[in-house]
């Protein structure tokens, strides 16, 4: 059963689309098992970029049938609009299978997201706005609306005015708005039902029948492990599980069934929205990481904050997750530096602390302990193995794969499908 979770060891953005477009002709299914379009994904393949935000990445791969998961939330409209924008680029997209457990984001998530945010001002979380978090709340507060209520109007009516009858109490008499009609949103809602109905299936059977079958599924995380709603930076998190754990109850498959466990490590770190980050940096470096870097969200199109590796988070990550390999991406961002510090602790209070501390209030204190090594200039992208990297790249590969507790077994060296170095395959 060689079924493979790949997943951010940081907070999102590390390359995790590069990583599953390079194993998608390789696999029969890749998963998206958690998140909705808050994320994204860029893959370059040949001369032409893709910016996916709710698809899994191995739409891109004609041989794999690409997989939403019960664990993610679908905005309907992003997922049409999306599907139509590759159908028109030359992308099959028919092969695709929507689980009819998956939860649907209706217009009064994304209504509700937005206000309460605006609400909460300075002590705003940094959310996109797209209902990803009000749409998990329903799913937990039980009056949720699943895909598989399209195809019942009269379950779907009775679901939409649970919700409401709350949230336009919330609306009307806590934010002085309107108060949103359970029949308009039926009518939207019903609008797509014919539209998804193509790729509805009951996905959990499906996979498991595949693994039984001995296929290769690879299971998609669509964020980072810091943005885990357990064990991230809470409350500065996502409202689901990126986490490996989340791929069984996001896509329906037992524990025993996965084989191996992928981080994707990006050779510097990034963060999007509001949060604590040790390493971040307000200099030229930061400038230049993020220019370099092209660091600009996918989906909101915001500018990363930027800084040197953590290795304590590399070690969280692996802990958390029980890492069996990493996939260190953009390695070429960092050449042209003389020297690159690498934050291997954390001082707090005084103390030196070498894991990631489990206190909010210590994390938010944590100053990085770095050491320094040397970089190098020579121009890495057109490098096919590891013996082509000049020995001080070598060296930093070297220094982190011993620092984060799990051996390195791809690089990337570039943007493109094929810059990338494969140490130890990952199949």
């Amino acid at each position: 059963m060689p079924a493979l979770v790949l997943l951010g060891a940081q907070w999102g953005d590390e390359g995790k689309g590069k990583a599953t477009d390079l194993l998608g002709g390789s696999v029969d299914y890749v998963v998206r098992y958690q998140g909705g379009n808050n994320a994204g994904h860029t893959v370059v393949v040949g001369d032409q970029k893709y910016a996916l935000h709710l698809l899994p990445s191995g739409i891109l791969s004609p041989s794999c049938i690409p997989v939403i998961g019960n664990g993610v939330v679908v905005d309907p409209s992003v997922l049409l609009s999306e599907l139509s924008g590759l159908n028109e680029r030359g992308v099959d997209t028919s092969k695709l299978l929507i689980s009819g457990n998956a939860h649907i984001i209706t217009p009064y998530n994304v209504t509700v997201d937005k206000v309460t945010e605006r609400f909460l001002g300075k002590r705003k979380i940094g959310t996109t706005g797209r209902g990803i978090g009000p749409t998990y709340a329903d799913k937990i507060n039980r009056v949720g609306i699943r895909v598989q209520d399209l195809y019942d109007e009269s379950i779907l009516t009775q679901k939409v005015e649970a919700a409401l009858d709350v949230k336009n109490q919330m609306l009307t008499k806590l934010y002085n708005r309107r108060a949103i009609a359970v029949d308009q949103v039926v009518a939207e809602l019903l609008e797509y039902a014919d539209k998804l109905r193509p790729y509805v299936a009951d996905t959990v059977l499906v996979l498991n029948q595949a693994l039984e079958e001995d296929k290769v599924v690879l299971f998609e995380g669509g964020q980072g492990t810091l943005l885990d709603i357990d064990h991230g930076t809470y409350p500065f998190v996502t409202s689901s599980n990126p986490t490996a754990g989340g791929a069984c109850t996001g896509a329906g498959v037992g524990p025993t069934k996965i084989s191996r466990v992928i981080g994707i490590l990006k050779a510097y770190t990034t963060r999007v929205g509001a949060g604590p980050f040790p390493t971040e940096l307000f200099d030229a470096d930061g400038d230049a990481l993020r220019r370099i870097g092209g660091e600009r969200g996918v989906t909101t199109g915001r500018d990363r904050r930027c800084g040197w590796f953590d290795a304590v988070i590399a070690r969280y990550a692996t802990r958390v997750n029980g890492l069996t390999d990493f996939f260190l991406t953009k390695l070429d961002v960092l050449t042209g530096w003389e020297e690159i510090p690498v934050c291997v602790a954390y001082e707090i209070d005084g103390r030196r602390v070498e894991e990631l501390p489990y206190s909010q209030s210590d994390f938010h204190h944590a100053k990085p302990i770095y050491e320094t090594l040397p970089g190098w200039s020579e121009d890495i992208t057109k490098a096919k193995s590891f013996s082509d990297l000049p020995k001080n790249a070598q060296d930093y590969v070297k220094a982190l794969e011993e620092m984060s507790g799990a051996p390195i077994s791809a690089i990337g060296v570039g943007p493109g499908r094929d810059e990338t170095i494969e140490i130890n395959s990952f199949l």
